[in-house]
C-alpha cells in the first residue's frame, strides 16, 4: 500500500471508527473502519487492528488489518483462512431458519428470514463468499434436512 500517508496521532473520529470496527452486523463497516484506522500509527489503533486481525470472521477484514500493521512496521501473522464454519453454530442456525419456514418455502424467503433472524451470520458469510454468496447459500439451503 505504498502511497498511503500515515499519521502518528489518533483520528478526530476515533470513537466512531472504533465502534464501526467492532460492528458485528456489517463486515463492510468493519472493513472501511480498519482501512481508515490504517492511516494512523497510534497504539490504540494498533490494538484495534490486532483484534480485527485475530478475531474477525471475514478474511478480507483480517487482510486489511494485517496490511496496516505491516505498514506500521509491526510484526503480524495473517491467520489461515477458515474453510468451514466461520461462525460457531452457523450450521444449526441455517437448519433452524429452514425449519421455521413452511415446507414449500422459496430460497428468497429463506434468505430474507436468515437476514432478519441472524444478520451477523448472514453478513459474515456474505463478506467471506463475496459474489458467490447467494449461489453458495442456495446450495447449502438445498442440502439442509
Amino acid at each position: 500500500m505504498g502511497n498511503k500517508t500515515i499519521k502518528n496521532e489518533l483520528p478526530e473520529n476515533y470513537e466512531e471508527l472504533k465502534k464501526a470496527a467492532n460492528r458485528t452486523a456489517s463486515w463492510k463497516a468493519r472493513y472501511d473502519a480498519v482501512v481508515e484506522l490504517g492511516k494512523y500509527n497510534h497504539n490504540q489503533v494498533k490494538d484495534i487492528l490486532r483484534t480485527r486481525l485475530a478475531n474477525d470472521p471475514v478474511y478480507k477484514v483480517q487482510e486489511a488489518a494485517f496490511q496496516s500493521l505491516l505498514d506500521f512496521g509491526e510484526e503480524a501473522q495473517l491467520p489461515k483462512r477458515k474453510k468451514f464454519e466461520l461462525v460457531k453454530g452457523a450450521n444449526k442456525v441455517f437448519v433452524r431458519v429452514k425449519k421455521s419456514l413452511p415446507k414449500d418455502h422459496t430460497f428468497e424467503e429463506y434468505l430474507t428470514k436468515l437476514k432478519r433472524m441472524r444478520i451477523d451470520v448472514y453478513d459474515t458469510y456474505e463478506g467471506d463468499k463475496g459474489e458467490e454468496f447467494k449461489t453458495w447459500l442456495e446450495k447449502e439451503w438445498s442440502n439442509l434436512k
